[in-house]
């Protein structure tokens, strides 16, 4: 009889287990009261005190969380979990250097179990301690499999050996199509060689078989955020931040993914409690000073940065970060720091390149200007080296796009798109005066800035049917085959993609990433009802501005003088053909009329948007947002004119762009002129 009773009570405790486990994920108040009610009858129960922890931590109690895993360790000081428990209550009560050594003593105590591996190599990245966590990230991989197939593969992986892993794992994957392990391996390799799209599609893949598997969840979320996917990404992180809430590996990936759609004080408060546990992170320190500037906190910002170079001087982004704020100015101590950091043979050239872009803007503000253009020239030159530009490709796509948008083509299409007007788009050469001409709309009560969205490069992505690199894009002769529908379509797509960047509920909104003078005719196709504005500014200015702007992503003209010439005539042929052939569609604002006969000049602009005039457009540098370019900085100051001609410091330097500009120096501002006579297609 007593026996009968034990087991009844053995089953009981057991769900009672299970429930308070449960309870856990969405309400951590009455999982704790479920595993104290749970000891009060079995006191030291182990499972219970594991979820008696997790609760405590969850609530922000981390010395009762810390106590009372130190007894469960006094009870069974073996256990894997209580010391991998103990190692993330002492990490998000701020203790990392204890919390190291306990996350080492349990992955040591349970070498096969791929959790303790990942704990501790998520914590030694945060800690900066990449070695170790790369070896914990190979040894997550042996532990995670137990095929001797795939444990040769993963030592392929771990080796760095790519290209024999990746033959081994697709042909192990030709026999074992659902092994999602393998699957998993397979999307790190693609990962690491810098295939995001294929790792994106593995990790999917992985995920329809096995949904709950979490490190292809973690890295799913991780490689749609890397991939401008933030929704996406944000989607796949509640599952797993449900489970581990004060993660702050997940935390870092969701801050991301929040600044990606606009959601700065989120983001903000996400690096702020990462930082309070690991504040030893020079890289995440940058990433918070970033989010700042955008919120117009430049102070903090600037303290933020400070603190990214004071743990690690060589990060040259950090001192860039300064730099690019425009309205900092380095002191001489700054500048020596610099210089003794490029003298080091070991500098790696990201951090290289960095340094001289800064040093070239600290020159620069002295005066010192073949000093500042040399640092310039060389920060370009690293840059020139590490991506694929070629002038030729640009001009190419111009000419087909001029090639198929004539007038009977744009005849046939008279009708079609989304009608809706909400978007604005400003379109041009970057450091052309779209942030001015975007700060000015968005002080409108009718306007909405949001920053440079990717989604109507995403949709020509879509379209131009390249399964991989080095074939030929389908885009713009596509559109020749596409009806009014589909056009339709694409339209609402894009208005669906960019409504999470919409915070209020103003009628239109601002689009400014400026390569989208690329595809003005793909909107006017789409959407017909969008206004276009065409920021320009004068070629040397202008061209000048974007060689010594070095640029987060994209822009891969803008690090050769003769590039950028070449890049910027071609944009000037391509704006010319559609004044043309669509008079009045876009609408051009001079950054010098802008700056020099300002209330004129935002009297057409909103006319030409359909706006009544407000005072607000005149004291634009009142208007509180989030900027997210460049001239963050400089758009929160009333108008000045004395960069219209700054480019004439440099001049000595400039002869490989002017002969790549050729005429347009002279033609400007009336480039119009080279389209000759030829006739309009249709009235507007």
């Amino acid at each position: 009889m007593a026996s009968r009773k034990t087991a009844d009570q053995t089953g009981d405790v057991s769900v009672a287990l299970d429930h308070a486990g449960r309870l856990l994920e969405r309400n951590p108040a009455l999982a704790r009261q479920q595993a104290e009610e749970i000891l009060r009858i079995l006191p030291g129960q182990p499972q219970a005190m594991i979820i008696l922890a997790a609760a405590l931590r969850r609530g922000g109690r981390f010395e009762a969380a810390e106590a009372c895993l130190r007894r469960l360790i006094s009870q069974v000081p073996g256990w894997w979990v209580a010391q991998s428990q103990l190692g993330r209550s002492l990490a998000a009560a701020g203790k990392a250097l204890p919390a190291l050594h306990a996350l080492r003593r349990a992955a040591l105590a349970a070498p096969d179990q791929n959790d303790g591996w990942q704990a501790l190599g998520d914590h030694c990245r945060l800690m900066g301690l990449a070695q170790e966590a790369a070896y914990c990230n190979d040894r997550q991989i042996r532990a995670s499999v137990q095929n001797p197939e795939l444990l040769a593969a993963a030592d392929l992986l771990c080796k760095n050996q790519l290209g024999l892993a990746e033959r081994a794992l697709k042909d192990y994957l030709k026999r074992h199509a659902t092994d999602f392990v393998a699957i998993r391996m397979l999307a790190e390799l693609a990962a690491r060689l810098g295939r995001s799209e294929d790792s994106e599609t593995l990790l999917a893949r992985c995920l329809e078989l096995a949904p709950n598997f979490r490190p292809a969840l973690q890295n799913y979320a991780f490689v749609l955020q890397r991939q401008n996917k933030p929704l996406e990404a944000l989607a796949v992180l509640e599952g797993p931040l449900a489970q581990q809430p004060d993660d702050p590996n997940l935390r870092v990936t969701k801050a991301a993914a929040m600044v990606q759609i606009g959601n700065y004080a989120e983001a903000i408060a996400l690096y702020d409690g990462v930082l309070r546990q690991y504040p030893d992170q020079p890289r995440l320190w940058m990433s918070y000073g970033h989010a700042l500037k955008t919120e117009n906190r430049s102070k903090t910002a600037i303290a933020a940065y400070r603190r990214s170079i004071d743990q690690l001087p060589t990060l040259g982004e950090s001192y860039w970060s300064l730099a690019n704020l425009k309205t900092f100015r380095f002191d001489q101590a700054d500048i020596a720091a610099m210089e003794a950091q490029l003298a080091r043979a070991d500098l790696q050239g990201d951090d290289r390149l960095h340094f001289h872009f800064a040093l070239g803007k600290a020159f620069e503000d002295q005066g010192r200007f073949e000093l500042s253009f040399d640092h310039y020239q060389r920060g370009n030159a690293l840059r020139r080296k590490q991506i694929g530009f070629d002038a030729l490709d640009t001009a190419g796509k111009i000419d087909r796009t001029i090639a198929l948008f004539d007038c009977p083509f744009l005849a046939r299409h008279q009708e079609t798109g989304c009608q809706d007007p909400d978007p604005i788009f400003v379109v041009g050469l970057p450091r052309s005066g779209s942030t001015l001409i975007e700060q000015i709309l968005a002080s409108h009560s009718q306007v909405e800035g949001t920053m440079e969205l990717p989604d109507l490069h995403a949709i020509v992505k879509s379209l131009n049917g390249r399964k991989k690199r080095g074939d030929p894009s389908l885009y713009p002769a596509v559109l020749a085959e596409m009806e009014g529908a589909r056009l339709r379509e694409m339209g609402e797509d894009y208005l669906r993609r960019t409504r999470i960047q919409r915070k209020t509920d103003r009628p239109f909104f601002i689009d400014k990433m400026p390569n989208n003078f690329l595809h003005a005719g793909l909107i006017h196709l789409m959407l017909p009802n969008a206004k276009i504005i065409d920021a320009r500014r004068h070629p040397m200015g202008s061209c000048f501005s974007a060689f010594k702007q070095h640029f987060a992503r994209g822009q891969s003209f803008s690090y050769d003088l003769a590039d950028v010439g070449r890049y910027y005539a071609d944009y000037v042929r391509l704006m010319a053909h559609f004044d043309a052939v669509l008079p009045g569609r876009i609408h051009r604002v001079h950054y010098e009329a802008m700056v020099t006969d300002t209330e004129a000049e935002i009297d057409r602009l909103l006319a030409y948007c359909g706006l009544e005039f407000e005072p607000a457009c005149l004291s634009f540098w009142q208007t509180e947002r989030s900027v997210r370019t460049a001239s963050s900085e400089q758009v929160r100051q009333p108008i000045f004119t004395d960069g219209l001609d700054h480019w004439r410091h440099f001049d000595p330097w400039l002869g490989p762009l002017k002969a790549a500009l050729g005429q347009i120096v002279e033609q400007y501002p009336y480039q119009t002129k080279e389209t000759g006579s030829r006739p309009s297609c249709i009235n507007l």
